[in-house]
């Protein structure tokens, strides 16, 4: 089953009067872009959910953050401090560029770092195991989110390879007067040439028309493609199938352009227009696709 690289998960737990909220979110990337957002106090976590990120996600840029806010255990009320070191140190840069306060400090408070969440409860490993469990549980959801999207994706994707299967038995539709047609402009464009020159040797015009309307054959191009449809719709039900179905929109591009290039006949010509046109839809979806 394939899934998308775009997800989102949440999760949070209250821990020995603190509330922990691990958020996840990520999007398409060729590799694995971790960009880890954490409280300092679990700094040394970062090994293990970058290996953690690694074992679920595979692909995606991915923005993992935690958070953690100390709760009072009567009032349940988020416990603040003021910090006056660094209101201090704003007071004087504000000095020191000729800017007054008026009045009124109370525009220090509002400056980063002058109010700062109490953190004065030390952390124990059990803890740390817990935000460590729950990260897991947070990418998880994450993943799962993706395999929805991608479901979703899978939907869209059935239904362009249906459309370029359907357009190509379209296509076939001319085939009963392409080649005669272009036999018969042939011909009438050597019968007026014949008019003013020697005619042509009737057995030597044979062969080399013969020659020119088999490089104009596409039985193999319709042969290949339809196997590369039929490829395609295995590989869907493959996991972290997004680069293989890559390669494949690839090599249907290429029997389609073939099949373009050798048409010859306005008809068809406007079929693989429209074979293209579902390709490309194609091959903007396998751009999210794990």
């Amino acid at each position: 089953m394939i899934k998308s690289m775009t997800g989102y998960g949440k999760s949070q737990r209250e821990m020995n009067g603190r509330v922990c909220q691990v958020e996840a979110r990520s999007i398409n990337s060729k590799t694995l872009d971790l960009n880890l957002k954490l409280p300092s106090e679990y700094r040394e976590l970062e090994p293990a959910l970058r290996g953690m990120a690694a074992s679920v996600l595979l692909r995606g840029k991915v923005e993992l953050s935690i958070s953690v806010t100390q709760k009072d255990s009567v009032s349940g009320k988020v416990q603040f401090h003021l910090n006056p070191l660094q209101i201090a140190s704003y007071r004087r840069e504000l000095e020191a560029a000729g800017v007054g306060l008026g009045s009124s400090d109370a525009i220090l408070l509002k400056l980063p770092g002058s109010v700062v969440e109490d953190a004065s409860v030390p952390v124990s490993e059990a803890e740390k195991e817990a935000v460590l469990a729950l990260a897991g549980e947070c990418l998880e959801r994450l993943d799962e989110s993706r395999r929805l999207e991608g479901a979703a994706l899978k939907a869209d994707l059935l239904l362009r390879i249906g459309n370029i299967e359907a357009l190509a038995k379209e296509a076939e539709g001319f085939e009963k007067e392409r080649i005669p047609a272009i036999r018969r402009r042939m011909e009438q464009h050597l019968a007026e040439w014949g008019k003013e020159t020697v005619a042509p040797d009737k057995n030597r015009l044979e062969q080399e028309m013969i020659y020119y309307l088999e490089k104009l054959d596409v039985t193999e191009e319709k042969v290949r493609l339809a196997e590369h449809c039929r490829y395609y719709r295995d590989t869907l039900d493959e996991e972290a199938a997004g680069r293989k179905l890559g390669f494949i929109a690839q090599e249907l591009g290429r029997e389609i352009n073939t099949l373009g290039s050798k048409a010859n006949h306005a008809g068809m010509q406007t079929v693989v227009v429209r074979m293209k046109d579902e390709l490309e839809k194609i091959k903007e979806q396998l751009f999210n696709i794990l």
